[in-house]
């Protein structure tokens, strides 16, 4: 899975931090740090009506998560395995 993100999002940080505790495998391409990875993002982002709500309030829409089989979700949270999501309720 590959997540396009940016170190100085909080909810980037928070998404990393739970799939590395969980052991899930990803490659992190921060959009801030390398141009081809902004205009990446972008391509995928720009007409993209899972995008319009994130949009129409100003935000940029990231993480935003792509999985191996093309799917693409911001709901992080829902790829932790369901005892990391009760432990995080505790």
């Amino acid at each position: 899975m590959k997540i396009y993100g940016s170190m100085l999002c909080k909810h980037c940080v928070a998404c990393r931090a739970a799939l590395d505790k969980a052991g899930i495998p990803y490659t992190f391409l921060s959009i801030t740090d390398e141009l081809q990875n902004m205009k990446d993002f972008l391509r995928l982002r720009d007409g993209n009506p899972q995008f319009d709500g994130v949009r129409a309030q100003g935000n940029i829409g990231i993480p935003y998560i792509v999985l191996d089989d093309g799917t693409a979700t911001h709901d992080w949270e829902s790829l932790l395995p369901q005892e990391a999501c009760d432990a995080k309720a505790d």
